[in-house]
């Protein structure tokens, strides 16, 4: 294998690897003093020049003209005889040649032997490899946070293979997959870029499709007053491909913050719903009012009162009976996002004005009486006084607080026995 051969191979890989040309020059200078060394004992004398554009490689090594039969070291020392003679064969000028000066030779790859070369191109490819590993978790480490666009190129069980612009592989979970994202190989795909790690010295790129910032990142995308930084998204709180909560707030008053996110007709935040499988997201207009904060989040219910406690990061919200389900929404969803979005503890009851409240008991009351576990049950679906539970089927408090039937019967026994007692 000459070096124009041997070169042009490093060449074609220094392209696939996309490995920058002073990198490339670098390593193939050190990979052939190394040949070198093993050859010669020393790479002091040798000056190793590397054209990674012409694929050129030139070897040459300096020696001291010693008088013949002082050579203490044939590697860095040549008697004159010998150095005229090589003086001949480089075809160099006509001047005698001295004792003390120095004499460049060319050295051709093909003298270091063919076990030598391909010792040198295993060498150089494992050393790309391991540099291509380095540059691509230093590229990655520094975009954690980014939104990227790949292509699904392998479906496994637990994660999804994407393939990024430069032929990169990037690994999504399932865990991190909405849940109804459904892809087939080829596929484009958007992910944000979750966290990079190392693991056996090879990077470890994980992507995500159920993280907040993803979310964040598509509305900076599609709304230029975020990517300008007149509106700054304050919270978000998700559950991923079903509903989202995001508090936003404007700097520059003329910006209503809620108008730019959804846009002319929902122009943008559609395109948003569409990426995150019909997630249906609010924007709200965040505000440092505590109590309006809480109520816009619960929106669409109307909140009659509330009651603060900055200390315990609670709220307890007072809303007539037919609110109720609003304010808690399908599933809780509304309510739990409410409370992560607003970093509140956020506590439903009902708020009726009907004559018979004024002889209601709270629930707590009954605590010698009834387990706490089961009152704290009940007040979750809004029933927080003795008459809000009776005032509800034996069945439907089964249903909606998830209590066994036995528990609930019992529970409806002492809170009629009570109201008896009282009537008697």
């Amino acid at each position: 294998m000459n070096s124009t051969k041997l070169i042009e191979s490093f060449q074609e890989l220094k392209e696939m690897k996309n490995i920058n040309r002073p990198t490339m020059m670098k390593v193939l200078e050190e990979v052939f003093r190394t040949i070198i060394r093993r050859k010669f004992g020393t790479d002091e004398n040798c000056d190793v020049i590397v054209n990674t554009e012409k694929g050129d490689l030139e070897i040459w090594r300096t020696r001291e003209i010693v008088a013949n039969g002082d050579v203490e070291d044939p590697h860095l020392q040549i008697e004159v005889k010998e150095a005229n003679k090589l003086k001949e064969e480089l075809d160099l000028d006509d001047d005698d040649i001295e004792v003390g000066e120095e004499i460049y030779e060319q050295i051709f790859i093909n003298d270091f032997g063919r076990r030598a070369v391909l010792a040198a191109r295993q060498t150089l490819k494992s050393k790309i490899v391991e540099i291509e590993k380095d540059e691509l978790f230093k590229n990655y480490k520094d975009r954690v946070g980014e939104i990227i666009n790949g292509e699904v190129y392998q479906i496994w069980k637990r994660e999804i293979l994407v393939i990024d612009d430069e032929g990169n592989e990037l690994s999504l979970p399932k865990s991190e997959m909405i849940k109804r994202d459904f892809f087939k190989k080829g596929d484009p795909i958007r992910a944000i870029i979750k966290e990079v790690e190392l693991r056996n010295n090879s990077p470890i790129i994980r992507l995500s499709r159920t993280n907040n910032n993803f979310l964040a990142k598509l509305l900076e995308l599609e709304v230029p007053e975020i990517f300008d930084g007149l509106i700054t998204i304050k919270a978000i709180a998700r559950h991923p491909g079903e509903r989202a909560k995001v508090a936003v707030e404007s700097y520059d008053d003329r910006i209503d913050p809620v108008g730019a996110c959804v846009g002319m007709k929902g122009s943008r935040i559609h395109g948003i719903v569409r990426e995150l499988k019909n997630e249906n997201i609010d924007i709200i207009p965040f505000t440092e009012n505590t109590s309006l904060f809480i109520q816009r989040c619960l929106t669409p219910a109307k909140i009659n009162s509330m009651r603060i406690n900055e200390d315990s990061r609670k709220a307890s919200v007072y809303l007539d009976p037919d609110e109720v389900s609003k304010a808690i929404g399908k599933g809780g969803l509304n309510i739990k996002l409410a409370s992560k979005l607003t970093n509140y503890q956020i506590d439903v009851y009902r708020d009726t004005e009907d004559i018979e409240e004024f002889d209601d008991i709270e629930l707590q009351e009954f605590a010698d009486e009834i387990d706490q576990w089961v009152i704290d049950a009940l007040i979750n679906i809004g029933c927080d006084t003795a008459r809000s539970v009776l005032r509800l089927k034996p069945e439907e408090v089964v249903r909606r607080a998830d209590l066994e039937e036995e528990t609930v019967l019992e529970v409806f026994k002492v809170l009629t026995e009570e109201f008896e007692s009282n009537d008697s």
